[in-house]
Protein backbone atom coordinates (compact mmCIF):
# COMPACT_ATOMS: atom_id res chain seq x y z
CA UNK A 1 0.00 0.00 0.00
CA UNK A 2 1.48 3.66 -0.66
CA UNK A 3 2.19 5.65 2.00
CA UNK A 4 1.94 8.73 -0.47
CA UNK A 5 0.93 11.76 1.24
CA UNK A 6 0.64 14.01 -1.46
CA UNK A 7 -0.70 12.34 -4.90
CA UNK A 8 0.14 14.39 -7.97
CA UNK A 9 -1.22 13.16 -11.30
CA UNK A 10 -1.34 14.97 -14.77
CA UNK A 11 -1.63 18.68 -13.13
CA UNK A 12 -1.78 20.90 -15.79
CA UNK A 13 -2.56 25.03 -15.15
CA UNK A 14 -2.74 27.87 -17.44
CA UNK A 15 -3.06 31.35 -17.33
CA UNK A 16 -4.25 32.30 -20.88
CA UNK A 17 -2.20 31.29 -23.88
CA UNK A 18 0.77 30.21 -21.05
CA UNK A 19 1.24 27.22 -19.77
CA UNK A 20 2.30 27.66 -16.10
CA UNK A 21 2.21 23.59 -14.99
CA UNK A 22 2.09 21.26 -17.61
CA UNK A 23 1.09 17.56 -16.94
CA UNK A 24 3.18 17.47 -14.09
CA UNK A 25 2.94 13.90 -11.90
CA UNK A 26 4.97 13.17 -8.55
CA UNK A 27 4.39 11.54 -5.12
CA UNK A 28 5.39 12.87 -2.03
CA UNK A 29 6.01 10.14 0.98
CA UNK A 30 4.43 10.60 4.46
CA UNK A 31 7.20 12.40 6.69
CA UNK A 32 10.04 13.52 4.30
CA UNK A 33 11.28 17.00 3.00
CA UNK A 34 10.33 17.07 -0.72
CA UNK A 35 12.10 19.96 -2.54
CA UNK A 36 10.97 21.72 -5.97
CA UNK A 37 13.71 23.53 -6.87
CA UNK A 38 13.76 25.70 -10.06
CA UNK A 39 14.46 28.97 -11.08
CA UNK A 40 11.82 32.02 -10.77
CA UNK A 41 9.09 31.49 -13.74
CA UNK A 42 9.54 27.75 -13.30
CA UNK A 43 5.64 27.10 -12.02
CA UNK A 44 6.45 26.16 -8.50
CA UNK A 45 4.32 28.40 -6.68
CA UNK A 46 1.66 28.24 -9.25
CA UNK A 47 1.91 24.28 -8.86
CA UNK A 48 1.72 24.20 -4.83
CA UNK A 49 -0.81 26.79 -5.09
CA UNK A 50 -2.89 23.83 -6.71
CA UNK A 51 -2.03 21.50 -4.49
CA UNK A 52 -2.88 23.82 -1.39
CA UNK A 53 -6.32 24.25 -3.20
CA UNK A 54 -5.93 27.53 -3.45
CA UNK A 55 -5.76 27.76 -7.13
CA UNK A 56 -8.03 25.73 -9.53
CA UNK A 57 -6.25 23.26 -11.74
CA UNK A 58 -7.97 23.10 -15.17
CA UNK A 59 -6.82 19.33 -15.85
CA UNK A 60 -4.70 16.41 -13.58
CA UNK A 61 -5.58 15.45 -10.19
CA UNK A 62 -4.36 16.08 -6.56
CA UNK A 63 -4.61 14.45 -3.48
CA UNK A 64 -3.90 15.71 -0.14
CA UNK A 65 -4.04 13.03 2.74
CA UNK A 66 -6.08 10.81 0.40
CA UNK A 67 -8.65 13.77 -0.44
CA UNK A 68 -9.13 15.67 -3.73
CA UNK A 69 -8.36 18.98 -3.19
CA UNK A 70 -10.84 20.12 -5.67
CA UNK A 71 -13.61 18.13 -4.44
CA UNK A 72 -12.69 18.74 -0.32
CA UNK A 73 -10.51 22.00 -0.52
CA UNK A 74 -11.87 22.69 3.52
CA UNK A 75 -11.40 19.17 4.48
CA UNK A 76 -7.38 19.30 3.36
CA UNK A 77 -7.10 23.12 4.48
CA UNK A 78 -8.17 22.09 7.85
CA UNK A 79 -5.27 19.55 8.25
CA UNK A 80 -2.38 21.20 6.67
CA UNK A 81 0.02 24.44 7.07
CA UNK A 82 0.47 26.68 4.52
CA UNK A 83 3.85 29.48 4.65
CA UNK A 84 3.22 31.76 1.63
CA UNK A 85 5.88 33.34 -0.38
CA UNK A 86 4.39 36.70 0.27
CA UNK A 87 2.34 37.12 3.46
CA UNK A 88 0.65 40.01 4.63
CA UNK A 89 -0.85 40.45 7.93
CA UNK A 90 -3.16 42.58 10.34
CA UNK A 91 -0.35 45.36 10.69
CA UNK A 92 -1.86 46.52 14.64
CA UNK A 93 -2.18 42.74 15.76
CA UNK A 94 0.22 41.62 17.55
CA UNK A 95 2.06 37.95 17.17
CA UNK A 96 0.02 36.67 20.05
CA UNK A 97 -3.38 38.11 18.73
CA UNK A 98 -2.60 37.05 15.13
CA UNK A 99 -2.22 33.43 16.02
CA UNK A 100 -5.00 33.77 17.77
CA UNK A 101 -7.24 34.89 15.30
CA UNK A 102 -5.43 32.35 12.79
CA UNK A 103 -6.46 29.58 15.21
CA UNK A 104 -9.95 29.92 15.55
CA UNK A 105 -10.58 29.26 11.28
CA UNK A 106 -9.73 25.33 12.40
CA UNK A 107 -10.96 22.73 13.79
CA UNK A 108 -7.92 22.34 16.42
CA UNK A 109 -5.23 24.55 17.48
CA UNK A 110 -1.97 24.82 19.00
CA UNK A 111 -1.54 28.39 21.46
CA UNK A 112 0.74 30.78 20.60
CA UNK A 113 3.44 30.92 23.37
CA UNK A 114 3.99 27.18 22.44
CA UNK A 115 4.31 28.37 18.74
CA UNK A 116 6.21 31.18 19.55
CA UNK A 117 8.67 29.76 21.92
CA UNK A 118 9.54 27.33 19.14
CA UNK A 119 10.51 29.62 16.59
CA UNK A 120 12.07 31.80 19.07
CA UNK A 121 10.35 34.76 19.33
CA UNK A 122 8.48 34.63 22.76
CA UNK A 123 10.33 38.29 23.78
CA UNK A 124 8.32 39.42 20.47
CA UNK A 125 4.76 38.19 21.41
CA UNK A 126 3.68 41.63 22.32
CA UNK A 127 4.99 43.49 19.05
CA UNK A 128 3.09 44.31 15.89
CA UNK A 129 4.82 42.21 12.68
CA UNK A 130 7.06 45.67 11.35
CA UNK A 131 8.66 45.71 14.05
CA UNK A 132 10.46 42.03 13.66
CA UNK A 133 13.55 41.89 11.24
CA UNK A 134 13.15 40.08 8.38
CA UNK A 135 14.99 36.64 10.37
CA UNK A 136 12.34 37.14 12.18
CA UNK A 137 9.28 37.58 10.07
CA UNK A 138 10.39 34.52 8.22
CA UNK A 139 10.61 32.75 11.20
CA UNK A 140 6.64 33.95 12.39
CA UNK A 141 5.50 32.62 8.83
CA UNK A 142 6.67 29.46 9.80
CA UNK A 143 5.21 29.50 13.60
CA UNK A 144 1.87 30.77 11.49
CA UNK A 145 1.99 27.61 9.37
CA UNK A 146 1.83 25.61 12.12
CA UNK A 147 -1.03 27.38 14.15
CA UNK A 148 -3.45 24.25 13.41
CA UNK A 149 -0.46 21.40 14.41
CA UNK A 150 -0.74 20.50 10.54
CA UNK A 151 0.44 16.80 9.07
CA UNK A 152 1.64 18.25 6.17
CA UNK A 153 3.21 21.94 6.07
CA UNK A 154 3.79 23.61 2.51
CA UNK A 155 6.41 26.32 2.17
CA UNK A 156 6.91 28.63 -0.32
CA UNK A 157 10.60 29.80 -0.67
CA UNK A 158 10.89 29.91 2.96
CA UNK A 159 14.57 31.45 2.61
CA UNK A 160 14.33 33.91 0.20
CA UNK A 161 16.24 37.50 0.82
CA UNK A 162 17.59 36.41 3.93
CA UNK A 163 21.21 36.91 4.96
CA UNK A 164 23.09 33.15 5.22
CA UNK A 165 22.46 33.62 9.34
CA UNK A 166 18.90 34.14 9.00
CA UNK A 167 18.68 31.35 6.13
CA UNK A 168 20.05 28.66 8.73
CA UNK A 169 18.12 29.65 11.44
CA UNK A 170 15.17 28.54 9.19
CA UNK A 171 16.73 25.61 8.16
CA UNK A 172 17.10 24.43 11.50
CA UNK A 173 12.88 25.49 12.53
CA UNK A 174 12.38 23.44 9.46
CA UNK A 175 13.99 20.24 10.79
CA UNK A 176 13.07 20.81 13.78
CA UNK A 177 9.45 20.59 12.10
CA UNK A 178 10.07 17.25 10.33
CA UNK A 179 11.62 15.77 13.43
CA UNK A 180 8.05 16.29 15.21
CA UNK A 181 6.91 14.01 12.18
CA UNK A 182 5.46 16.12 9.67
CA UNK A 183 5.98 15.99 5.52
CA UNK A 184 7.13 19.27 4.39
CA UNK A 185 7.10 20.09 0.81
CA UNK A 186 9.32 23.32 -0.04
CA UNK A 187 10.13 25.35 -3.27
CA UNK A 188 13.38 26.81 -3.80
CA UNK A 189 15.96 28.36 -6.00
CA UNK A 190 18.84 27.89 -3.88
CA UNK A 191 20.47 24.39 -4.61
CA UNK A 192 22.24 24.36 -1.34
CA UNK A 193 19.45 24.85 0.60
CA UNK A 194 17.52 21.72 -1.36
CA UNK A 195 20.73 20.06 -0.99
CA UNK A 196 21.35 20.14 2.98
CA UNK A 197 17.14 19.57 3.46
CA UNK A 198 15.62 17.42 1.14
CA UNK A 199 15.45 13.55 0.89
CA UNK A 200 14.11 14.13 -2.76
CA UNK A 201 13.88 16.98 -5.36
CA UNK A 202 11.90 17.25 -8.11
CA UNK A 203 13.99 19.99 -10.78
CA UNK A 204 11.39 22.00 -12.40
CA UNK A 205 11.77 24.37 -15.27
CA UNK A 206 9.26 25.68 -18.08
CA UNK A 207 6.15 24.42 -16.40
CA UNK A 208 7.86 20.97 -16.38
CA UNK A 209 9.49 18.02 -13.76
CA UNK A 210 12.72 17.48 -15.54
CA UNK A 211 14.29 15.04 -12.83
CA UNK A 212 13.14 13.44 -9.18
CA UNK A 213 15.59 11.81 -7.39
CA UNK A 214 17.46 12.37 -3.88
CA UNK A 215 20.07 15.08 -4.22
CA UNK A 216 23.01 12.62 -4.29
CA UNK A 217 21.77 10.52 -6.85
CA UNK A 218 20.90 13.33 -9.19
CA UNK A 219 24.37 14.38 -8.56
CA UNK A 220 25.89 11.17 -9.26
CA UNK A 221 24.24 10.53 -12.72
CA UNK A 222 26.55 13.20 -13.88
CA UNK A 223 29.16 11.91 -16.13
CA UNK A 224 31.63 14.17 -13.86
CA UNK A 225 30.23 14.11 -10.32
CA UNK A 226 33.96 16.04 -9.93
CA UNK A 227 35.58 19.02 -11.09
CA UNK A 228 39.58 19.81 -10.31
CA UNK A 229 40.69 23.24 -10.13
CA UNK A 230 44.45 23.88 -10.63
CA UNK A 231 46.34 27.43 -11.19
CA UNK A 232 50.07 26.76 -11.81
CA UNK A 233 53.59 29.11 -11.68
CA UNK A 234 53.53 28.86 -15.75
CA UNK A 235 50.68 28.34 -18.24
CA UNK A 236 50.83 24.81 -18.90
CA UNK A 237 48.60 22.86 -22.29
CA UNK A 238 45.65 21.71 -21.90
CA UNK A 239 45.23 18.62 -24.19
CA UNK A 240 47.78 17.09 -21.94
CA UNK A 241 45.38 18.01 -18.62
CA UNK A 242 42.63 16.68 -20.89
CA UNK A 243 44.78 13.04 -21.46
CA UNK A 244 45.12 12.18 -17.53
CA UNK A 245 43.39 9.75 -16.05
CA UNK A 246 39.32 9.68 -14.61
CA UNK A 247 39.49 13.36 -17.10
CA UNK A 248 36.62 12.61 -19.77
CA UNK A 249 35.54 16.16 -20.71
CA UNK A 250 37.08 19.00 -22.16
CA UNK A 251 39.19 21.31 -20.19
CA UNK A 252 38.43 24.52 -19.83
CA UNK A 253 39.97 27.83 -18.21
CA UNK A 254 38.18 30.17 -15.91
CA UNK A 255 40.02 33.24 -15.23
CA UNK A 256 43.79 31.98 -14.13
CA UNK A 257 42.18 28.65 -13.21
CA UNK A 258 41.87 25.42 -15.58
CA UNK A 259 39.26 23.56 -14.65
CA UNK A 260 39.38 19.19 -15.01
CA UNK A 261 35.83 17.35 -14.82
CA UNK A 262 36.95 14.07 -13.49
CA UNK A 263 35.02 11.23 -12.75
CA UNK A 264 37.55 9.87 -10.10
CA UNK A 265 40.00 12.59 -8.23
CA UNK A 266 41.59 9.75 -6.67
CA UNK A 267 42.92 8.62 -10.19
CA UNK A 268 43.45 11.61 -11.45
CA UNK A 269 45.16 13.61 -8.73
CA UNK A 270 48.12 11.77 -8.18
CA UNK A 271 48.69 11.83 -12.24
CA UNK A 272 47.69 15.58 -12.26
CA UNK A 273 51.15 16.37 -9.43
CA UNK A 274 53.27 13.72 -11.46
CA UNK A 275 52.31 15.49 -14.61
CA UNK A 276 53.80 19.20 -13.37
CA UNK A 277 56.25 17.41 -11.77
CA UNK A 278 58.13 16.15 -14.59
CA UNK A 279 57.10 19.63 -16.67
CA UNK A 280 58.55 21.45 -13.32
CA UNK A 281 55.77 23.45 -13.15
CA UNK A 282 54.58 24.02 -9.63
CA UNK A 283 50.82 24.03 -8.45
CA UNK A 284 49.67 28.25 -6.68
CA UNK A 285 46.25 26.48 -6.01
CA UNK A 286 44.95 22.82 -6.05
CA UNK A 287 41.10 22.06 -4.97
CA UNK A 288 38.37 19.33 -5.91
CA UNK A 289 34.96 20.03 -5.60
CA UNK A 290 32.10 18.33 -5.95
CA UNK A 291 29.07 18.86 -8.19
CA UNK A 292 25.98 20.45 -7.19
CA UNK A 293 22.30 20.18 -7.97
CA UNK A 294 23.01 23.48 -9.66
CA UNK A 295 25.37 21.70 -12.12
CA UNK A 296 22.74 18.83 -12.47
CA UNK A 297 20.29 21.82 -13.54
CA UNK A 298 22.73 22.76 -15.95
CA UNK A 299 23.33 19.65 -17.96
CA UNK A 300 19.11 19.33 -18.00
CA UNK A 301 18.55 22.57 -19.21
CA UNK A 302 22.02 24.44 -20.47
CA UNK A 303 21.29 27.59 -18.35
CA UNK A 304 22.27 28.65 -15.07
CA UNK A 305 19.52 27.98 -11.95
CA UNK A 306 19.60 31.61 -11.21
CA UNK A 307 18.86 32.73 -14.33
Amino acid sequence: MSDAVIQVRGLVKRFGALTAVSGVSFDVNRGEIFGILGPNGAGKTTMLECIEGLLKADDGETLVLGMNTMVHPEQVKDRVGVQLQSSAYFERLTLTEILNLFGKMYSRRVEPDKLLKMVELSEKAGNVVKALSGGQKQRFTLAASLVNDPEVVFLDEPTTGLDPLARRNVWELIERMHQEGRTIILTTHYMEEAQHLCERVAIMDAGVIIALDSPSELIRGLSTPFQIRLSTSIPVAMEGLAELPGVQQRVSQDGEYYVLPSTSPEATLPALLQWLNDKSVFPLHLEVISATLEDVFLKLTGKDLRD
